[in-house]
């Protein structure tokens, strides 16, 4: 039996990929689908595609793109999420900050170097009006770490998915002081070159699989009782989360789009040059359009 690996966060957003793999759509062709969750964020997907560890991994845009310029030996195979990412700036909660213009000294807690919650500090330093080279950071490995790193003598920021933390806010282990969108489509699924050289064909098709049940689960009125249900998040916090949030659903890539984003991160320092998407997009297995 051949195995497939696919890494994501433990998080709402990959129900779709979840449900998908629990049906083992390939098993009749001796290939079994193992999920992997990664607490830790993109920075350590893109890690776990650089040293083999995993054949496809769902991986924020930025985080992607910035490894990708660095090396990373992998293309994108389409989008996972294409409505943007809402992130929470949390700081302690017994913190006496209450709000974000009080924060003076720019300081992050970051799950990694290369993570999005690094890279979007950058999204709100530009935002804010501060300056990208005073901006410091502390990595603390994901949110269980972010939770015992802070103090509130030291309003450090942790950036992270706002339901996802909505719990820890709730009980006063955080304070939230703001939110900051990511400004372009937010997740996307990117598998190894080494995976698309032996695996194509099933990579490609089990995309499809799972756009196929992106669509159907978009449309279930029950969607929020099972979103519940499977990620212990508050009925009423889901369906604001739904009303945000777009999986994507068909394999398709609008030029202008990605173009404005590059252009975005590389003025943000995020990219060093706009990558041609070319070299990037798995190029034949998706739709591109201006």
């Amino acid at each position: 039996m051949r195995t497939i690996r696919i890494t994501g966060v433990p998080e709402h957003f990959n129900l779709p990929w979840k449900n998908v793999i629990a049906r083992q759509p390939f098993k009749s062709e001796g290939i079994q689908l193992e999920w992997i969750e990664e607490s830790r964020g993109s920075g350590q997907m893109n890690k776990a595609i650089r040293e083999n560890e995993t054949e496809i991994a769902l991986i924020l845009t930025e985080s992607f793109l910035q490894d990708f310029e660095n090396g990373n030996p992998s293309k994108m195979i389409g989008f996972h999420v294409k409505s943007p990412l809402i992130w929470g700036i949390h700081i302690p909660g017994s913190c006496e900050v209450d709000n974000l213009s009080e924060i003076k000294e720019p300081s992050f807690l970051i799950s990694r170097m290369g993570s999005g919650s690094q890279l979007m500090s950058f999204v709100l330093a530009k935002r804010e009006g501060w300056q990208k080279e005073s901006l410091n950071f502390k990595i603390v490995g994901n949110l269980p770490g972010a939770l015992e790193a802070m103090s509130p003598e030291d309003p450090d920021m942790f950036l992270w998915e706002k339901y996802t933390t909505k719990a820890w806010v709730d009980s006063g282990d955080f304070k939230r002081i703001g939110e900051v969108p990511s400004p372009w489509s937010c997740f996307v699924i990117v598998a190894s070159n080494k995976a698309l050289e032996t695996s194509e064909d099933v990579i490609i098709q089990l995309r499809d699989l799972v756009y196929e049940e992106a669509a159907k689960l978009q449309k279930s009125e029950d969607l929020p009782n099972l979103i519940h249900n499977n990620y212990d998040l508050a009925v009423e916090d889901v369906k604001a989360w739904l009303s945000q949030t777009t999986w994507a659903t068909t394999p398709e890539v609008s030029r202008r789009d990605m173009d404005l984003a590059m252009n975005e991160m590389a003025e943000l320092g995020i990219l060093k040059n706009r990558l041609r998407l070319e070299d990037f997009l798995v190029i034949g297995k998706l739709s591109l359009i201006e």
